[in-house]
């Protein structure tokens, strides 16, 4: 990965391109994908990650764990494109469309459920709460999470129903 951010190594590229194509398309085929569909994907991974190769940090993530994303990402978004149709997209646009009043109350109770929720992150372990924050804000899959962070995902699925257990419990005493 180093030598394509660095100098745009086409070697070093074909190597990654023939290491982590049959991958991904499996990860997409498995996601739900049509064999077609998911080499599609595949190719406009491996051709952002050719583009972007010099945005790759491997302090904050490993090489697979940035090639996945950017494939989750391209999937999401061709999902994204074939739900909505552009007829269906020009003819609705949302912003038209008057939000809802929300009383002030509304407001209060919102933010008053949003300040006991931080409290409550704050009384918990940091391994569970960073998983939890990365989970739940971030929307990281926990085997994402796993090897973003280089522990077993087994590991980070208890921390996860540890943390979940014990926000309950303080949540429920802040009541």
């Amino acid at each position: 990965m180093a030598a394509v951010a660095a100098n745009r190594d086409r070697v070093a590229f074909a190597a990654l391109f023939g290491f982590y194509a049959p991958r991904l398309k499996a990860f997409l085929k498995r996601s739900g994908m049509t064999p077609s569909a998911a080499e599609d994907v595949v190719q406009e991974t491996m051709l952002l990650v050719w583009k972007k190769a010099s945005y790759f940090d491997p302090g904050r993530a490993g090489v697979s764990t940035w090639i996945f994303t950017i494939a989750r990402n391209a999937r999401i978004d061709r999902l994204r494109r074939e739900s909505r149709p552009a007829a269906i997209a020009e003819a609705f646009d949302p912003s038209d469309q008057q939000d809802a009043p929300v009383s002030g109350e509304q407001v209060i109770i919102a933010a008053e459920r949003e300040e006991r929720l931080r409290e409550a992150l704050d009384l918990l372990p940091r391994d569970q709460a960073d998983i939890l924050k990365m989970s739940f804000y971030g929307e990281v899959t926990q085997s994402e999470i796993a090897n973003a962070v280089g522990i077993p995902l087994g590991t980070v699925k208890s921390r996860v129903r540890l943390a979940l257990g014990r926000l309950r419990q303080i949540l429920d005493d802040l009541k």
